[in-house]
């Protein structure tokens, strides 16, 4: 399919018209709080100054209450509150794994509920946050894509996410503290490896991004943001243009007969196109390099012949190649390759010139490993035959 062709989903995933009401303030872009605040009666000599002063409360300070915004007059704030809301999604449960990964259920709008994971290391911690509820794309070794599609997150339930992270790590900046003042940051990367296609959500994921990268609120990197596709090919340029972050690649295999069953969009975006596209990539460098996410897999993918496979492929990419052991789930149709296969693949991968780390895999114990995301609510399990007869392996 050429990669002009329009993309389709499901007539689930086209975002709900917000029910009449209140406007939630979180997840407007600056553009669209400026227009929020004048439709409002906000004059419009004074409304890039109104909306300057409400992000930071929102984005720099945390703050959920009007009457705390104590730069506005009481008339000013009660006008706010009359007219807008600021609302975030609702943590259900929050889990602590053994080696310190937090996982949270969140419930959004209609219901619906996606799960978020914090990963603390010792020199970051990590956000791994959803785009999606459910996913589209059924990668068969995933626990996600055994629930199907239920629609995309709103920019307020993407940014949502960070804030009710940064909440729950009691991370917002103290009074007189500027953003980047109090010391290593507990919240320092996003990844968006959560739930979902980001980039079947492009619209709402960069709205998101660019709350987050604002240097009046959030004010993370863009280097510090790192999101992950299985290979939309039409929207991989945009996302340099337009969020500017880093990219990477879900690929998992090194032939379109594997891949085709593994990731299925590469039924519609083969290995080549998606290659091709990459080369094109506007943003790579050596600086900047693409990351190829590898999941190993016993007897599949995980090969000497895989690998040589693999280093051909990207020759003339900038990249590196993270490994990932495979996080079993109920009846998940796959085991984790061996060790002794893993760094023997690294090895070759390494001595070829590129970076090829094994992920550790992190919160095995409360099922927020990498692939292991998923919401019981929305779908039930779906048994090992079941996968394995769909796959076809």
């Amino acid at each position: 399919m050429p990669a002009s062709a329009p993309i389709t989903q499901d007539v689930a995933t086209i975002p709900r018209k917000m029910p009449e009401g209140p406007v939630n303030l979180v997840g407007l872009t600056r553009d669209g709080l400026r227009a929020a605040l004048i439709e409002a009666g906000t004059p419009e000599k004074q409304a890039k100054m109104r909306a300057g002063q409400i992000w930071q409360w929102l984005y720099h300070w945390g703050v959920r209450d009007f009457d705390q915004m104590t730069n506005l007059s009481k008339d000013y704030r009660a006008m706010l509150a009359r007219t807008f809301v600021i609302s975030l999604p609702e943590v259900v449960t929050r889990q602590v794994s053994n080696d310190g990964t937090r996982k949270y259920l969140v419930r959004i709008a209609g219901g619906h509920e996606v799960e978020v994971v914090y990963i603390p290391e010792t020199d970051r911690g990590t956000l791994c946050i959803s785009s999606q509820v459910g996913c589209t794309l059924t990668c068969s070794f995933c626990h996600t894509g055994t629930q199907k599609l239920v629609r995309n997150l709103t920019a307020a339930e993407i940014v949502g996410q960070i804030m009710l992270a940064r909440d729950d790590l009691d991370e917002w900046p103290k009074p007189g503290v500027g953003a980047n003042d109090a010391g290593p940051r507990l919240l320092s990367n996003i990844v968006l490896m959560g739930m979902g296609e980001p980039l079947y959500n492009f619209e709402n994921v960069r709205d998101g991004m660019k709350i987050a990268m604002d240097p009046e609120g959030i004010s993370l990197s863009r280097r510090r943001i790192t999101l992950s596709t299985s290979g939309v090919v039409p929207e991989i340029a945009k996302t340099a243009e337009e969020i500017g972050c880093l990219l990477a690649v879900s690929f998992h295999a090194t032939t379109d007969e594997v891949r085709d069953k593994l990731v299925p969009i590469n039924k519609r975006w083969n290995i080549e196109t998606l290659l091709n596209t990459l080369r094109e990539y506007p943003r790579l460098s050596n600086s900047e390099r693409i990351t190829f996410e590898y999941v190993m897999l016993k007897g599949v993918n995980d090969s000497d012949e895989d690998a040589h496979r693999l280093i051909k492929l990207i020759e003339g990419i900038p990249a590196k190649i993270n490994l990932i052991p495979f996080n079993e789930w109920p009846g998940a149709p796959y085991e984790r390759s061996s060790n002794n296969r893993i760094h023997a693949f690294a090895d070759i991968i390494y001595k070829a010139g590129y970076a090829s780390p094994i992920r550790t895999p992190r919160g095995e114990d409360i099922m927020a490993a990498c692939g292991q995301l998923k919401s019981a609510t929305e779908r039930a399990r779906k048994s090992r035959a079941q996968i394995a007869k769909e796959t076809g392996l």
